[in-house]
């Protein structure tokens, strides 16, 4: 038995409506391959200055209480210039510390056995320091900062493992990270360091 199929041509409004289909399709796909180019540039981007320019940091240990404490995230700043008063991330043997600079190449650091701490002959006003100590100090005073170095203080004098003992010492400048600059988490907290 033959049996004869009749195919229908499509009339003119069926083609315009899948031509219609088959731009939007093409459209849709266009957008979509342009919108996650956009994304992959902006994430390598974002990767790129948070480890370059704007590290992100997460806080460990207690030496800069209470203007750090452990478990916030901070963002630094790559800065290639530092001034007293800078609280800065920077790099020892593997580790990462937090520290405060106080003085900078070629100025004398003198710390009483109270904890005061002068540079230059000038008592420091230190409203971050919240129990001064003289620490765990095993370097001659007064000691002369040498050049392209900092001397750095953790907050907490107590504890903090700093330039007052000669197994930190003296920063060199290419040991810095750079200089804390907004805290992020916990966000009740967010804000400047100072």
């Amino acid at each position: 038995m033959n049996s004869n199929i009749i195919q229908s041509r499509p009339d003119v409004s069926q083609l315009e409506a899948e031509l219609a289909h088959e731009r939007h399709k093409r459209k849709y796909n266009r957008t979509l391959r342009s919108t996650v180019g956009i994304l992959i540039v902006v994430a390598a981007a974002a990767v790129l200055l948070a480890t370059i320019f704007f590290p992100v940091l997460r806080i460990y240990g207690s030496s800069m209480t209470p203007t750090v404490t452990d478990g916030e995230v901070v963002i630094a700043f790559n800065s290639r210039s530092f001034s007293s008063g800078d609280v800065t991330a920077l790099w020892y043997g593997n580790k990462l510390l937090v520290k405060r600079i106080i003085a900078s190449p070629g100025q004398w650091v003198n710390i009483d056995e109270d904890g005061n701490v002068f540079v230059d002959g000038q008592l420091l006003d230190e409203p971050y320091v919240s129990e001064k100590a003289f620490g765990d100090c095993n370097i001659d005073l007064p000691y002369q900062v040498p050049d392209g170095h900092y001397f750095v203080l953790g907050d907490h004098r107590n504890i903090s493992q700093d330039s007052r003992n000669t197994a930190v010492g003296c920063i060199a400048k290419e040991q810095i990270v750079g200089r804390l600059l907004l805290r992020v988490w916990p966000l009740k907290q967010a804000g400047s360091i100072k």
